[in-house]
């Protein structure tokens, strides 16, 4: 059985992984998270994915682990949204997503004995929101360490009128294409049958 390694220090994608019955530890990956010049937000998640999951699995010493990371964006017209800096910062992202429709995307990577990266995108509209709605929220705290400044999974689903796609995409690992990777990398399913 391959020993799971989740490049994320990110506690919604331990929540997600273990709420699967999946057995993992944890490796965070330290990188420049700085977009490049010109970069696409595409081209952006799906790098940074690939690279967090290959630096924790050159650091290893395990030639059969398979290293799981992802990375996730909030894309406003063509602006990557990532976490934001302050309160201020927060208010501002929260005052421009509101009535507004924006894109999520997460990349999920795979790296160890086999690599692949997917690439997962939902549609998520906020309703409009007044600047007292959005000072109370990120006054909560929640914003401060999540890209878009909103945790959809918290007291921020007030903010969302509807989502097209994946809910756990939007909480940071799109659990259907995750599962197909560690299918592929040879790491066992909780439900599968022991042998």
């Amino acid at each position: 059985m391959r020993t799971l390694v989740l490049a994320s220090g990110s506690p919604r994608r331990r929540e997600l992984l273990s709420g699967l019955g999946f057995t993992f530890r944890v490796e965070s990956a330290d990188l420049d998270e700085t977009p490049r010049p010109g970069e696409s937000a595409r081209g952006y998640v799906k790098r940074l994915a690939r690279e967090k999951a290959h630096a924790v699995a050159r650091r290893l010493s395990e030639p059969e682990a398979v290293v799981l990371a992802a990375d996730t964006s909030v894309i406003l017209g063509e602006e990557i949204l990532g976490k934001p800096r302050d309160a201020a910062h927060a208010r501002q992202m929260l005052a421009s997503l509101a009535g507004q429709r924006h894109l999520v995307l997460t990349a999920v990577a795979v790296a160890g004995p086999y690599h692949d990266t997917r690439l997962v995108e939902t549609a998520v509209t906020f309703r409009p929101a007044s600047p007292e709605e959005i000072a109370w929220y990120v006054e909560t705290g929640e914003p401060m360490d999540k890209a878009g400044a909103y945790a959809v999974q918290g007291r921020g689903n007030f903010l969302v009128s509807s989502l097209e796609g994946s809910p756990t995409n939007v909480i940071g690992l799109p659990l259907p294409e995750t599962l197909q990777l560690l299918a592929a990398s040879g790491v066992a399913s909780p439900w599968a049958p022991r042998t």
